[in-house]
Order: C-alpha cells, then sequence, then structure tokens
C-alpha cells in the first residue's frame, strides 16, 4: 500500500467519523422549575443594584389569584407588516403574537407560526414588565403580573401608533406606559412613574420574559442552541433548558438564579431555533441579567433588572426598555445591531466554526439576494470555495499526476527491496524529493472540506433563511431531506414516503442523495482501482454508503456535496491532462465491472 493510498484511506476514516458524529443526538433531562422571587421587604434598606421584581408566582411564594378568564380581560390589538397579537390590559403583558411571514409547514393553508401565548393555555410565554418596590413600599403600590391597567392613548398598536396605558397605586403613584413598534420586531416600551405624595419613594423597573414548560417543539440536537441567550457587555453566554436545575442556589433570589451585573450594554432572553424574545435595556444603561427558575414550578424566567430609582414627592423619572420578539432574520438582527444592540447578530447560534458560518452564511445570502433563488446560490457558493480553494488544488492533482507518471518506477523499487520495508520507505523517499512530488498533498483538499462541509451543515441548519427555501421542482425546501423516495419510483407508485426519522426512511433514497452517490463513484473513476484488494473493496463501497448516510441530510446540503464533487472532478480532470497523463474514467468502469464479475464467477 502506497504513501498515496494511506493518506486517502486516513482522510476518509476522518470523513466518516465527523458526519457520524454528528447523527448524535442528547436528549435534556426534564427540569422541575419555578419563577418565584422575593421581593425588597418594607423594612429593607434600598440598595445600589436593582431589587428583585415582585413574583409571577406571588410575594415569597404565595400563590397569585388565578387570571381572569381570557374572554373577560381587555386587550387591545397588535397588528403589523410582521406581527399580529394582543396585550392583555391585566399586568399590560405582550402574550399573544404571531409571525405573519411564516407558516408552520409548506402547505400554504397551514397555521402561521405562534410565538407567544398567554397564561391558562399550553406553553404560556409571554412578557411582563412593570417596577420592583423598595423600602416603604409594597407589593400594592407597584404594577406587577395581575395589574388591571387603563388604555389612555390609542386604539390598537402599529407602526407609528403607540398605546398608552396607566395605573395608579394606593401610594398615590401614577405610573404611566407607552408601548410603540416597528415595522418588524422590535417592542419599545417606555415607562414613567409620578410621585403624587408627600414622601420620596425608590423603586426599580424591570422586563421579564416567562415560559412555562419547555417548548413542545424543541429540535433537542446537540449542534443547536435553544434556551437562554444573553449578552453581557460583550460576553455572549448560553443556557440550555436542562442547564437550569444545575444553577446554584441563590438566597437573595430564593431560586437557583444566575445573575450577571452588567455594567454597559447587554440584552436577555429565550432562544429558539428560529425565532427569538429578548429583553434590551438601553446602550449605555448597567442592569443586572437574571436567568433563574424556583424548585416545584415549571416555568422559566429571564429578566432585566435597571437601576433603582429615587422618585421625590411631585417628580416624574422615566426608563426605557425595548423588546425583540419575532423571526432571527440575519438582515433585521444585523440592522438592530448596527442600530446600537451590541453583539445582536451573535443571537443566531453561529456555532464554535463561527469564523466560517458567518462568512458562508454572509456569501450565501448576498449570492441568493444576487440570483433570487438560494439552490442556484448553494451551488454559487461552492464555486467560490473552489476558486479559493483551487491553488491549493491545483498542486495536489499536479502532484497526483506525477505519482502516476512514477508508478513504474516505484514497482521497481519494491521489487528491488523486497521484503526490506525501512529500505522501500528511503527509496520512495528519494524519489519523492528528487522528481519534488508531495504524497500527502492528495489528502489535504479532502481534509480541509470537512469543516467547510460543517459550517455549511450548521448554517442551513440554523438560520431562518433557508426555512422553506425551495430549489427547483420537488426540491421545496432545502432545509429538508429530499422529499422524492426510489421506495415509490419517485412518485410513480400509488404511495407515500417513509416519515423522517423511521427506520425505512434510511432506505428511502430521494433524487439527490442517488446523484451524490453517482458523482461519488465517478470521481473515483479518475483513477484505476488500487490493486490491494481491501482498499478496492473500501473504495467500491464509500460512495454508496455516502449516500445512505447523508440520505436524510437536508437538501441544501446534500446539493452543495453533489456541487463539489461535479466541479472536483472536472478541475482534477482537466489539471491532470495538462500534465500529461490523461485519466481513462470509461476504461476503468470497464475494469472495475470486469473485476466484479470475475470475482463472481470465481
Amino acid at each position: 500500500m502506497d504513501d498515496q493510498n494511506k493518506n486517502l484511506i486516513l482522510a476518509t476514516v476522518l470523513s466518516f467519523l465527523v458526519i457520524l458524529v454528528w447523527f448524535v443526538f442528547f436528549p435534556p433531562e426534564e427540569p422541575v422549575v419555578d419563577p418565584n422571587a422575593p421581593a425588597v421587604s418594607a423594612t429593607e434598606t434600598a440598595q445600589p443594584t436593582a431589587p428583585a421584581p415582585p413574583a409571577i408566582a406571588g410575594a415569597n411564594g404565595e400563590p397569585t389569584p388565578p387570571e381572569r378568564p381570557a374572554a373577560d380581560v381587555p386587550r387591545i390589538d397588535i397588528d403589523t407588516p410582521a406581527l399580529s397579537g394582543s396585550i392583555s390590559l391585566q399586568g399590560g403583558r405582550i402574550d399573544r403574537l404571531a409571525l405573519k411571514r411564516y407558516r408552520e409547514t409548506l402547505d400554504p393553508a397551514s397555521p402561521i407560526v405562534e410565538l407567544l401565548s398567554p397564561v391558562g393555555g399550553d406553553d404560556a410565554y409571554y412578557a411582563l414588565f412593570g417596577w420592583a418596590p423598595g423600602a416603604g413600599l409594597n407589593y400594592e403600590d407597584v404594577p406587577g403580573a395581575n395589574t388591571p391597567w387603563t388604555q389612555t392613548g390609542g386604539t390598537s398598536l402599529s407602526p407609528g401608533a403607540p398605546i398608552m396605558l396607566e395605573w395608579t397605586s394606593p401610594a398615590g403613584l401614577t405610573f404611566e406606559r407607552q408601548i410603540s413598534i416597528d415595522e418588524d420586531y422590535l417592542f419599545t416600551i417606555d415607562q414613567s412613574v409620578t410621585n403624587t405624595g408627600s414622601a420620596a419613594q425608590r423603586l426599580a423597573p424591570y422586563g421579564t420574559v416567562a415560559r412555562h414548560g419547555e417548548p413542545q417543539d424543541l429540535s433537542n440536537f446537540f449542534i443547536l442552541h435553544e434556551g437562554v441567550v444573553r449578552m453581557s457587555d460583550g460576553e455572549l453566554q448560553e443556557l440550555d433548558y436542562d442547564d437550569l436545575p444545575d444553577l446554584d442556589l441563590v438566597q437573595r433570589e430564593a431560586a437557583r438564579a444566575d445573575v450577571i451585573d452588567v455594567a454597559q450594554d447587554g440584552w436577555i432572553g429565550f432562544t429558539d431555533k428560529y425565532w427569538m424574545t429578548t429583553l434590551i435595556p438601553e446602550a449605555g444603561t448597567p442592569f443586572t441579567s437574571v436567568a433563574k427558575y424556583v424548585d416545584g414550578a415549571d416555568i422559566y424566567q429571564t429578566e432585566a433588572r435597571l437601576p433603582t430609582l429615587e422618585v421625590a414627592p411631585g417628580e416624574t423619572v422615566q426608563t426605557r426598555m425595548q423588546l425583540f420578539a419575532g423571526a432571527k432574520e440575519w438582515e433585521t438582527i444585523r440592522a438592530y445591531e448596527e442600530d446600537g444592540i451590541d453583539g445582536f447578530i451573535d443571537s443566531i447560534d453561529w456555532g464554535w466554526f463561527f469564523f466560517l458560518t458567518k462568512p458562508i452564511f454572509a456569501v450565501l445570502h448576498w449570492l441568493n439576494a444576487l440570483i433570487g433563488n438560494m439552490g442556484w446560490a448553494i451551488i454559487g457558493l461552492t464555486l467560490l470555495i473552489k476558486a479559493v480553494l483551487f491553488p491549493l488544488a491545483y498542486k495536489s492533482y499536479v502532484s497526483m499526476a506525477k505519482m502516476k507518471e512514477l508508478q513504474p518506477e516505484m514497482e521497481k523499487l519494491k521489487e528491488k527491496a523486497g521484503d526490506d520495508r525501512q529500505k522501500l520507505q528511503q527509496g520512495m523517499m528519494e524519489l519523492y524529493k528528487k522528481n519534488k512530488v508531495n504524497p500527502a498533498s492528495g489528502c489535504l483538499p479532502i481534509l480541509l472540506q470537512i469543516p467547510i462541509f460543517f459550517s455549511l451543515y450548521k448554517v442551513i441548519f440554523v438560520t431562518l433563511e433557508l426555512r422553506h427555501a425551495p430549489w427547483l421542482g420537488w426540491i421545496r425546501d432545502l432545509s429538508a431531506p429530499d422529499p422524492s423516495s426510489i421506495l415509490n419510483l419517485f412518485g410513480l407508485l400509488p404511495w407515500g414516503t417513509p416519515e423522517v426519522g423511521s427506520i425505512f426512511f434510511i432506505f428511502s433514497l430521494g433524487v439527490l442523495p442517488i446523484l451524490l452517490g453517482i458523482s461519488m463513484w465517478l470521481q473515483q473513476k479518475l483513477n484505476p482501482a488500487p490493486a490491494d484488494p481491501t482498499q478496492a473493496m473500501i473504495f467500491a463501497w464509500m460512495p454508496w454508503v455516502f449516500m445512505f448516510m447523508l440520505g436524510s441530510f437536508a437538501s441544501g446540503l446534500v446539493l452543495y456535496w453533489i456541487a463539489n464533487n461535479t466541479i472536483t472532478f472536472t478541475q482534477q480532470y482537466l489539471i491532470m491532462r495538462s500534465q500529461g497523463y490523461k485519466p481513462d474514467v470509461f476504461g476503468n468502469i470497464r475494469k472495475s465491472f470486469a473485476r466484479k464479475t470475475g470475482d463472481e464467477k470465481s
């Protein structure tokens, strides 16, 4: 077995290992959570940092009065080009929100995606804003989860048409809240408090995003983060749902919590695969970032607590916080970052290879805007990647061509060396050095494809722009496997295809996986089969094993691999011919079939 074949087999084994690892799933444990957080007691001296807000589940763990039936709760409609929903006047909660631009499935009649939902139904998920009481104030003196707000301005919430809410507490504090929204997914919550009493009061504004239980549609895939995501003074942190039960117990919170004091810029919230709900204090404002749960309830919670404010008699103080609630569209999130939300583009899960995934997606997005089709953009991206790697590929294929020319001399060396392997190795190294041939050069381009392949897989898996993106014909969703199947002759037979994830789906090869196997097989035929029977068998099976392994991968990724193989075949063929070596593709195919026929006869 010569060194070149050893390196090729090594590269193949490494590629197999990487791809096999990607199939591994890590199901999360079922956590038990609760949102309880103690308030600052009436006798407590106000702290420089923000006190904990009134707990959603009630002060000091006491149960809250049940929420009024949904039909009895006054609501304010939300209507924008991107969102529809409503705000509950009970607590002023933003708790009904749907994404107009996105449907649950490819069926145009399927429901639009629902992001937020009110308490009382499945998967309650909402945003709440209020004030935490300082010394001298009680929970009844500040607005909380069940405060009955009065609408004083606006009819419905839409871009350029904010709404106004008002509530006066028993302590003589008048709270006002203005909620506005832009054309996309950014709410702005301006809160003010006026002290009409005779004594100064201290209190702290906060925002909360609460989620009752884990989402039912969790991907549970190890390369994707779903859960808490936050930025704290330039440092990104991600906490999975199953990480929260392992947090330390914080006495001041009376809960397991992760508390970070942010000095200047940051945000915190929950991220799903394609959607996100995030609290964003004003840039340059210090705040306390909290991710927590309390044992005994099944509610996850994130909080952004602003510093404690002192309101003198007759004085009015104001504060502002923003809420992103919507789709993780790359262009939209990047625009928000450019407008001052620090590091917001990192709310998209770029992964460990962010230095590759970010530029790969940026180029893919640009090509899609230029071409108008994400499938052709993937093929265009493949061309660009191959162009960047061409100098390396050129050296590799030139070296491979020279290796073919040296085959007769290598055979002579083997005859001379006999069983003396050390002498054979020394002779081969001298031969390589004399002819300026690097036997490992053919392996390097293959190895470089591994991180590129993984990065593109990550991009296709996590970015919203690939979701439900069509290419041509039967490929209507590049983020999903090829829906065609050889089991029903690609739609000619009157039965459906196995469901994704079933054991039969492995054998339900679509058109793209079959084309992938053929492209790999043809690429092999640029060179004669190895003389060693073991090597020959490995190389013969490799394309078809990959065909089955990648058959359940996203169509966009399989399309990339087919394009990559096709371009590689063309490059290698032309470069080897330019070096005087003419690959006999059809001759190698005939020999391959002849060898198999001969094996069967023997």
